[in-house]
């Protein structure tokens, strides 16, 4: 039995799965069960304010420090991944670090957005004092711009799911495996 390592902390795993279901929840619901919908897009905001505070004082995978490297660096990471040669990482590699990042400010600004529009479309939400003053127009706007960023999400969902598949392969692990037990196998 090969001897593994703690990599991923509970609140991480947790934080991760519970994302996973209140986004889907929230794309497949989206105009028809608008409460359900509200609610899952509650969830993501609570999970991602609580997953910012974690990545500033959380576990050492945890932190955004850890993993979030330069551009010099991912760039470098990404140029031997395509040759098949990228370096293993315990936690988050470069590229990965970058596509945390962004599919967390992508989730931000979606349900920011959501919030704007819940409070227009459904006079509800804690936005809807501010918001039922806007124009009809902006309103509009507010809504495309939330349908574009919960579509960006998912195509970074995609592409993120694609790099822990490309990773596992070079890398002869299970990361998903790796996701739900938070342990890892020690490489030489």
């Amino acid at each position: 039995m090969a001897e593994t390592i703690k990599v991923w902390d509970p609140l991480v795993r947790v934080f991760h799965w519970v994302l996973v279901a209140a986004f889907f929840i929230a794309y497949v619901t989206e105009d028809d069960l608008m409460t359900l919908h509200a609610y899952a897009g509650y969830v993501i905001m609570g999970l991602l304010a609580v997953r910012i505070v974690w990545g500033v004082i959380g576990t050492r995978y945890a932190r955004f420090t850890n993993f979030v490297c330069s551009p010099a660096t991912t760039l470098s990471y990404v140029k031997d991944l395509i040759r098949l040669k990228a370096k293993r990482y315990l936690g988050h590699n470069p590229a990965g670090g970058w596509m945390i990042l962004l599919m967390m400010i992508a989730l931000v600004l979606t349900t920011l957005t959501g919030l704007v529009v819940y409070g227009v479309e459904e006079h509800a939400g804690p936005l809807v004092n501010y918001v039922n003053v806007l124009p009809r127009w902006l309103a509009k706007g507010f809504e495309e711009v939330h349908e574009f960023f919960a579509n960006f999400s998912l195509l970074l969902i995609f592409i993120h799911v694609g790099g822990v598949i490309i990773e596992s392969l070079l890398h002869h692990e299970n990361l998903v495996r790796a996701m739900w037990t938070g342990k890892k196998e020690i490489k030489e």
